[in-house]
């Protein structure tokens, strides 16, 4: 059986600090719950820079609502700017049958950007079974935000480093 390995670059720490030093990440936040969605952003700006990445350069892009992030995020990633693009919302049921429809072209359309791209879209669009806006599901979800932002952050960073350690491959 033959077998090819290849070697992966070994990230070093002060190639990471250039490399997060120099990312640009756009945020793209619905405004449907921002009470809640706020978390998210602030947890992910917070654990990016933790990371390594500089909080000045999250620039933060506000729609009004979930369904108006993927042409937010097409945008962003045709402008050459941005290195990632995370978004963030919460689409909830309403009492009518929407709800599922609009998670569904939500994401179908993040992959379709990021796919057609090349530019990582991350996606914080949560849909929860039962949302219902008493004090305890507000407080979880609030909590729940600022565990998905913190995620959110170490995957975007995660990607953007893995990306650089395929442009060292290829080069």
């Amino acid at each position: 059986m033959n077998q090819t390995t290849s070697q992966k670059p070994q990230s070093d720490t002060l190639a990471n600090s250039e490399i997060l030093g120099d990312c640009r990440v756009a945020f793209i936040q619905a405004g449907w719950h921002r009470d809640i969605v706020d978390q998210g952003q602030r947890a992910f700006v917070e654990t990016f820079a933790r990371l390594g990445g500089h909080a000045d350069n999250v620039d933060i892009f506000h729609v009004p609502g979930s369904y108006e992030i993927p042409l937010q995020a097409k945008s962003l990633s045709q402008s050459g700017v941005y290195d990632a693009i995370v978004c963030a919302g919460l689409v909830v049921n309403g009492g009518i049958y929407a709800h599922e429809f609009v998670a569904n072209a939500v994401i179908s359309g993040l992959m379709t950007v990021q796919l057609d791209s090349d530019v990582p879209v991350l996606t914080m669009v949560l849909t929860p079974l039962n949302f219902h806006e008493t004090e305890d599901h507000l407080t979880f979800f609030s909590e729940h935000f600022l565990k998905k932002g913190a995620e959110a952050a170490e995957a975007c960073v995660a990607t953007v480093l893995n990306r650089a350690d395929l442009k060292k491959l290829a080069a």
